[in-house]
């Protein structure tokens, strides 16, 4: 009987799945999608009502040509993409790009969707098909075709306006005016002095706590009421001579709840502020964990899907969580019944479970040694959170203490104490507040009672100044992403990579900071096309989408009343907008070196101020802070004999003559190291040490540009012993140590001077499944060396060259996984 053969995304998970439905079922991967619209100008037919021109991605047409001579001798063809709407449309797709109708009688088309990659859940997926939703698909393809309407239209857009290489995209666009608002919010923000009194009170015993001034003659005290020092210090003195006690007490019990299980954006979230992790890394961690991995059973998924925005679990799981907390921590932190959690999220989609481990039972700390660190990391995580949300609340208890000083003065205290800490004993929340968190944090106050007297140690008046709103954090940001119904959670980790890998914006210490180049993007759009990146308009095209995909509207209406009005705005704008305009802003100062009003440009490595009067002046200054004054030097220029000047250039400071610009001679500060060997290429040269403009140490001939000799390694004056090559190089790396090789292309002479650093027994063991890749390593590394000797041999600058090809093969690898809702 001929074999059913099923599709799914990724090789890894197909390896998973074959294994549990064994023999009769081949199961081979489609990595990823197969067909996407052309990234070129043309790719939508909007004449013919928005029909997209889909082609086979290159790197997907083995898999196709594979996939189809399969197919032909299948009796059944099983779709088991990811269940959601992108899984969907790639199942769509696929039939597209095999020619095969989804009636056709062989093979028998079948969809399958399945939430974790256990045994018992695929096996019921396929033992219960279903059809392919159309209007699933149509929601994806619609948010396909709008992202590439936005992106190949504003995109090039901002290339003619601000400069080449820029890019914008209908969810990536609102993102960046969230973080270039919040900046302009920090800039604008001034400081506002307040200032608050602490008594230092002593309870019998000598139990000490401390009260903060709350109430002056009956009124209750605002922020800014004691404004200063001279006020704090003159209410200091009147409380001075009063005496404490305590005027009223009151003790109250609270419950405190856990947070739901995880959906996507809690996940990114949490995973930033407890792990460090980004929105990418978050996903990419969680998307092995998903797809399998051997703890000891055979490949198991060990978290259902991560792409949800559910907050439910099945009540499998609820009961799991109910038996592993009475057998863990007892009676006590169980409930009599599950916990049931609502979405507070916008366009919530909630077809499947939270995200939460397939098996409780596989416990953190027994799993470990399968897992990698981050893998490891992240599971406990899942873990906690799906526990924790099953468990009891937490009860503590509170008490407010309100003292009098006198008359006229009345202090409080507050504390609370977890009297049983229920969750918490687990799982606890973090906060991007940090007032917040500090407000949760427990305090403790001592048995005090009614009228009792209270010693004063001390009053301590204390300055406070008001903080501007803190820069979004990876987890702040998709959390406000979510909360205004924006994207959706899937895509968050691919839109604030394009954020900053088209430097917009840059990650400092888990904050996110303006570029210039991003300020003036955003400017530009929000000047003049306000509505395309308005939170509630945004929001409204995803509930467009979500009605598309409950079969409540057509796709094409939804594209058409977005379309129109936007083309008819970006002509409009074409005309009405000059490059001028937007990358160059007037100021109130002259050139002090031909006095015409000096302007701020926008540059390529940010914004600077320029005289007005370019090319026939040149002046330009840093826009932050004063220009650093040149400082002369004890050397004289070589060409004309004037002393040298120690100036400050775009790539550090420089040695330039002080006769310019009559004599433009400029030299490097730090002369290049004469190294007394010889030039082996002209016989005439020296080489010598010399710094790349990024700080990169290299070799080459002192008679550049007549002689291009070059190398990055340390040459060593002595002949190759198997070739005879004037010198050898010294290298040393973590894989093989410290060793000399030959650096001719034709020679693989190598002599190891320090072996590398033994491996660790968990290095070799977290290492032994990669053997195949070590060895593709090892096979292309003749290769790699091959290159670099050449084009060192040639030109300076080319072992940059062969360095940077590596990482843009693994780029497009890498994309084809990538769930993504914006293009450009």
């Amino acid at each position: 009987m001929a074999q059913s053969l099923v599709i799914v995304e990724s090789p890894a998970k197909a390896k998973t799945i074959e294994k549990f439905l064994g023999p009769g079922y081949k199961v081979l991967a489609s990595y990823g999608h197969v067909r996407a619209l052309p990234s070129k100008q043309g790719s939508v037919d909007i004449e013919h009502n928005f029909s997209p021109l889909y082609h086979v991605l290159p790197e997907s047409r083995k898999h196709i040509e594979l996939l189809k001579k399969e197919a032909k001798k299948s009796r059944e063809l099983i779709l088991a993409t990811d269940p959601d709407r992108e899984g969907e449309a790639i199942a769509w797709h696929l039939l597209e790009a095999l020619d095969i109708p989804e009636d056709a009688a062989k093979p028998e088309v079948k969809r399958v969707t399945f939430h974790e990659i256990t045994k018992g859940a695929v096996r019921e997926a396929i033992s219960h098909p279903g059809h392919i939703s159309r209007e699933l698909v149509d929601a994806q393809q619609a948010r396909s075709i709008l992202d590439y309407l936005v992106g190949f239209n504003l995109s090039p857009f901002l290339w003619k306006k601000i400069r080449y290489g820029l890019s914008a995209g209908r969810v990536q666009s609102v993102a960046l005016r969230l973080i270039c608002e919040r900046e302009k919010d920090i800039q604008s923000f001034e400081a506002r002095e307040y200032w608050t009194i602490e008594a230092q009170l002593d309870a019998d015993k000598g139990s000490v706590f401390q009260a903060r001034l709350h109430a002056v003659d009956g009124n209750k005290l605002g922020k800014f009421d004691i404004g200063d020092e001279a006020q704090a210090q003159e209410l200091a003195k009147a409380i001075g001579s009063e005496s404490f006690q305590v005027r009223n007490l009151k003790k109250s019990s609270k419950k405190r709840n856990p947070s739901a299980p995880f959906t996507t954006s809690t996940l990114q979230q949490e995973a930033s502020r407890k792990l460090g992790f980004s929105a990418r890394k978050t996903m990419t961690v969680a998307q092995k964990l998903y797809e399998g991995i051997d703890v000891g059973k055979g490949l198991e998924g060990l978290i259902t899907y991560m792409r949800t925005d559910s907050v439910a679990l099945s009540q499998v799981a609820t009961t799991e969580a109910r038996e592993l907390i009475t057998r863990m921590y007892g009676e006590d932190y169980a409930l009599d019944k599950p916990r049931i959690f609502k979405n507070k999220a916008k366009n919530a989609q909630e077809a499947h479970e939270a995200v939460r481990p397939t098996s409780l039972a596989n416990l953190p700390e027994q799993i470990k040694p399968h897992l990698s660190s981050d893998q490891f990391k992240l599971y406990r995580l899942i873990w906690q959170r799906t526990i924790a949300s099953q468990m009891a609340p937490a009860i503590l208890d509170a008490t407010t203490v309100d003292i009098a000083a006198g008359e006229r003065f009345l202090f409080r205290a507050s504390g609370q104490v977890v009297r049983f800490p229920g969750f918490m004993k687990l799982y606890i929340e973090d906060i991007d507040n940090a007032e917040e968190q500090d407000s949760q944090q427990e305090g403790t106050l001592p048995d005090l009672k009614q009228d009792q007297s209270l010693d004063c140690r001390e009053l301590l008046p204390s300055q406070h100044f008001t903080q501007p709103p803190p820069r979004y954090t990876e987890a702040s940001l998709v959390k406000t992403l979510e909360e205004h119904g924006i994207g959706r959670p899937s895509t968050y980790a691919s839109i604030i990579n394009t954020l900053v890998t088209r430097k917009y914006v840059r990650l400092e210490k888990r904050a996110f900071y303006t570029e210039d180049v991003g300020m003036v993007v955003n400017d530009l759009l929000v000047n003049h096309f306000n509505k395309y990146v308005d939170y509630d308009f945004t929001a409204q095209m995803e509930e467009d989408l979500d009605a598309i995909s409950r079969g409540e509207r057509e796709w094409q209406p939804v594209l058409k009343d977005f379309w129109e009005p936007f083309i008819s705005l970006l002509k409009q704008k074409e005309t009405q907008i000059s490059k001028q305009d937007v990358t160059t802003e007037k100021t109130d100062r002259t050139c002090p070196e031909c006095s015409k009003p000096l302007v701020i440009k926008l540059g390529r490595a940010g914004r600077f101020l320029a005289c007005s009067g370019f090319p026939d002046c040149r002046y330009t200054e840093p826009l932050n802070g004063e220009r650093e004054e040149p400082v002369m030097s004890d050397q004289t220029c070589d060409k004309c004999g004037a002393p040298m000047l120690i100036k400050q250039g775009r790539y550090g400071k420089f040695l330039a003559c002080s006769a310019y610009p009559d004599c433009k001679n400029i030299q490097p500060l730090v002369k290049p190291k004469a190294l007394g060997i010889a030039c082996p290429k002209c016989g005439e040269g020296e080489l010598m040490e010399k710094k790349s403009r990024y700080g990169k140490i290299f070799y080459s001939c002192n008679r550049y540009p007549k002689c291009k000799f070059a190398l990055w390694d340390q040459p060593i004056e002595q002949p190759c012993p198997k070739c005879n090559f004037p010198l050898v190089v010294e290298k040393t790396t973590k894989r093989q140590g410290t060793f000399r090789k030959c650096p001719q292309e034709d020679c693989d002479w190598t002599e190891v001077l320090i072996p590398p650093e033994p491996k660790t027994k968990a290095t070799t063991k977290k290492t032994t499944p990669k053997k195949t890749a070590t060895k593709k390593t090892a096979a292309a590394k003749p290769a790699e060396k091959k290159t670099t000797a050449k084009k060192g041999a040639t030109k300076k600058a080319a072992p940059k060259k062969s360095v940077a090809k590596k990482p843009a093969a693994k780029k497009t690898s890498a994309k084809k996984s990538s769930k993504s809702d914006d293009k450009g």
